[in-house]
């Protein structure tokens, strides 16, 4: 998609107002916002405020109007191009045809390497590769690993479980052409934000359930992994903090179709039966988020099966935060201490400590 002189100018704005003095930007942000302990970033509260008066969100109107504000609202917030990374577009064969997807490199990464399969975020119903083009470049150079991203069918047309289907096809393939993407196969990690985030527990889940291959770590960036439980965080941030309350209801309407176990694992895997022999995860939530506590419930469910786990709360910030490296610094560390752990995760470190 092309991006619009208007999207390139505001995104020049935005910029510029990340690198005004801190007493103006706080003066632009508000008074500091404080909820169960925690003070929200600046960097995170600027941010918000600019979308509110830019009309922005998760969910405008339709859903192809949401889809089409979130690809052009991407450019507000992602930066620059990262390089030196390469992208070579992948096809991947699925029962409900090819999955298109994209294979990120590194330059100088020598092969085999370590490789991330990823899934994007927006609910299953909005997000793409294209927005997440620059977190998936920055996890692959951060991180010293290959990506592979790829475009799983979205709801309302391919509800649950197509977007599972396809996930569960795109770590099959990547295993089995691992030599092809420049991988090595034992080394195999899935990860993913929110929507994302699930779709990659589930595969863990699914695939250690079969007997394998299965992947070798998990980067689990604030899942959703409970349909059926609504827990305190959903209610503690329910409104005005980029993911509200009013659009996890939208997203799962789309995606849930009616009649729906909800406790079904590949749903809600904080729900499954047995958690044992899933592969090391680190977790990584975000203090002002409703998906919070299920994360962190997720993280201690595998932690008290045994799994080698980390769990990263990052307090002050938002639902989102990978996708909002371009502006501000407090999102670039978070996100540099996910890549960090990735890197560890598929070099055979296990990461057991909580951060």
């Amino acid at each position: 998609m092309a991006i619009p002189p208007q999207i390139r100018a505001q995104a020049a704005a935005a910029q510029l107002l990340f690198w005004l003095p801190r007493p103006v930007r706080r003066l632009l942000a508000g008074p500091p916002l404080r909820l169960d302990g925690q003070e929200l970033a600046l960097d995170a509260q600027l941010l918000l405020r600019l979308q509110k008066l830019n009309g922005g969100g998760l969910v405008n109107g339709s859903v192809a109007q949401s889809r089409t504000l979130l690809e052009l609202g991407t450019h507000l917030v992602s930066g620059k191009r990262i390089e030196p990374v390469s992208a070579r577009e992948i096809k991947i064969p699925a029962d409900g045809g090819a999955l298109e997807a994209t294979l990120y490199t590194p330059a100088g990464l020598p092969e085999p390497s370590g490789l991330l399969v990823f899934f994007h975020g927006g609910g299953w119903v909005v997000g793409s590769r294209a927005t997440h083009d620059n977190s998936s470049r920055y996890l692959a150079k951060h991180a010293g690993v290959r990506v592979l991203s790829v475009e799983y069918r979205l709801a309302p047309e391919h509800p649950f479980p197509a977007p599972v289907e396809d996930a569960l096809a795109a770590f099959a393939y990547a295993h089995a052409k691992a030599a092809e993407l420049g991988a090595d196969p034992e080394r195999i990690a899935v990860g993913g934000d929110s929507a994302g985030g699930n779709l990659a527990a589930v595969v863990a889940l699914e695939t250690t359930r079969a007997g394998g291959p299965a992947p070798a770590f998990q980067l689990l960036i604030y899942p959703a992994v409970d349909f059926r439980t609504r827990q305190r965080s959903r209610d503690l941030f329910a409104d005005d903090l980029f993911l509200t309350d009013e659009s996890i209801k939208w997203f799962q309407g789309h995606y849930v179709p009616e009649g729906t176990d909800l406790a079904d694992p590949r749903l809600s895997p904080l729900l499954a039966s047995d958690h044992s022999g899933l592969p090391p995860a680190f977790v990584v939530t975000a203090g002002f988020d409703p998906l919070r506590d299920e994360g962190e419930a997720y993280a201690e469910k595998l932690r008290a099966a045994g799994v080698p786990v980390g769990l990263s709360r990052q307090p002050d910030l938002i639902h989102g935060f990978l996708n909002f490296t371009g502006v501000g610094s407090r999102f670039r560390e978070a996100v540099a201490e996910m890549a960090g752990a990735l890197r560890l995760g598929l070099a055979g470190t296990k990461n057991e400590s909580r951060a």
